[in-house]
């Protein structure tokens, strides 16, 4: 559990320095550069990533039972996991209308995904990984949002519905392997236990 523990505060720690402390992160790219920040983000996060994987999948066996879900919320899980692949793609297409209506679809999938996650997991594994996942996105929507002059809307340009079309057959395109075999292929587990 310690080295799951530490993969997060690593990862969650690094993407936090926007939350906590920006003028930390503005005086280093003052200092070193902007590629020296990039550069040592990156590390960080995936060394934090590296221990996430690693630790989640010694943890997911060895911690308690906290909640056994019945086995009808895995079928909510696997909806919300269906919108959350929908707004990642929304995030990595290009704009369309989704984008300003979603506003942060990143932030918004990760939500999504940590939030569907616990409802249909209760080992202390799962419950660690994805409620801090899911604090932290909350967390960082609400420093999003802060960060905007109050009275300035956050504007995100417009462009043609095709984009969304795009974003919504590619996130249910990626959805549907992810139920068909690479959630069971990655993780190690089926998506949903019949």
């Amino acid at each position: 559990m310690l080295i799951l523990i530490l993969g997060l505060i690593l990862f969650l720690g690094v993407h936090s320095v926007r939350i906590f402390a920006p003028d930390f992160r503005a005086r280093f790219i003052e200092t070193r550069g902007d590629n020296a920040w990039k550069g040592a983000y990156s590390l960080v996060s995936l060394v934090g990533f590296i221990l996430i994987i690693w630790g989640f999948s010694m943890a997911r066996f060895e911690g308690p039972i906290l909640y056994t879900p019945p086995v009808w919320m895995s079928h909510i899980a696997l909806f919300i996991m269906l919108l959350s692949f929908i707004s990642l793609a929304v995030y990595g297409v290009p704009t369309g209308r989704l984008k300003a209506v979603l506003k942060h679809p990143m932030l918004l999938a990760v939500k999504l995904w940590a939030f569907a996650h616990l409802l249909a997991n209760g080992d202390l594994a799962s419950v660690l990984l994805f409620g801090t996942f899911l604090a932290w996105a909350v967390a960082d929507r609400i420093s999003v949002k802060r960060r905007v002059p109050e009275g300035q809307a956050q504007d995100v340009e417009q462009g043609p519905v095709r984009n969304d079309v795009i974003a919504v057959v590619a996130g249910a395109a990626i959805y549907v392997l992810f139920v068909w075999k690479l959630h069971e292929w990655l993780i190690g587990v089926p998506p949903v236990v019949l």
